[in-house]
């Protein structure tokens, strides 16, 4: 993408956390601010690009799980730019009657996901921000498109750690979750700092408070605490390449990465 066509009010001098995610994928929405800070989150972190395919693996897996198993709502928040195989495209597959909306807050992703879903009326998108978690799930589009009084299920993968304050991501996490009703569900994955500690963790975190954004990346207790009061599909919170895997992976669980876990709201 060339700096050409930043759309007005946006500055490609200035990294953004969806279009580095969006380079880590391989995608070509990104300016070369976003890959140059990308490629030094990559000269600390060698498998960061590994980790965010992983990350949408597990997200995939997540939500295919979910729509088989009579989950056909889906409100994906912090959507990121569109990649194969997104949200709606697996759930659809899996449940023909499935619903989506997507919530981001990065005029880019807004575009190009709004072009991508005109022709989709199972599937709307808003702008967001999830540090308002009330205004999404007021929003008036999504009261429309989404029945609360069913089991719907809340996509936050890959987006609550850029929320910095803990007592605030925790708080956001709460109000989302405690808003799904019974037999409803919370797909959540999150930067983990690793058992160990990391100096590169703590210079990945200087690189994104140089973004349009932040990054926290927390320990497994913390993030575990984020699925309270669910039951917790297995494997459980666990790396997310170790999420129902594929294929074998030689994964050191203590090592600093992503961790990922799908949580149920039990039944009345």
């Amino acid at each position: 993408m060339s700096e050409e066509q930043a759309p007005p009010g946006i500055d490609p001098k200035i990294p953004s956390v969806a279009r580095m995610y969006d380079y880590y994928l391989g995608g070509k929405d990104n300016f070369a601010s976003d890959r140059e800070a990308a490629e030094r989150v990559i000269k600390l972190f060698p498998r960061a690009r590994d980790i965010a395919r992983e990350n949408r693996a597990f997200l995939r897996k997540a939500v295919r799980l979910l729509a088989r198993s009579g989950i056909e709502q889906f409100i994906d928040i912090g959507t990121g730019l569109p990649t194969a195989e997104n949200v709606h495209q697996v759930a659809l597959e899996a449940s023909p009657d499935a619903r989506v909306v997507y919530v981001d807050n990065d005029p880019i992703v807004l575009v190009h996901a709004r072009a991508l879903l005109a022709d989709n009326p199972q599937t709307i998108v808003i702008e967001g921000d999830l540090r308002d978690p009330r205004a999404i799930i007021e929003h008036p589009g999504v009261r429309a498109h989404i029945d609360f009084g069913k089991p719907f299920a809340v996509i936050l993968c890959a987006v609550v750690h850029f929320v910095e304050d803990d007592a605030e991501a925790a708080g956001i996490v709460a109000y989302l979750r405690d808003r799904l009703p019974p037999g409803g569900a919370m797909v959540l994955s999150h930067g983990f700092r690793g058992d160990r500690g990391s100096d590169s963790v703590d210079e990945a975190q200087k690189i994104y408070s140089q973004t349009r954004g932040a990054l926290k990346m927390r320990d497994r207790e913390t993030i575990v605490s984020y699925f309270s009061g669910l039951e917790l599909v297995e494997p459980g919170v666990v790396q997310v390449e170790a999420w129902r895997p594929d294929f074998d992976y030689d994964i050191d669980p203590s090592a600093p990465g992503g961790l990922g876990g799908v949580g149920l709201v039990p039944r009345t």
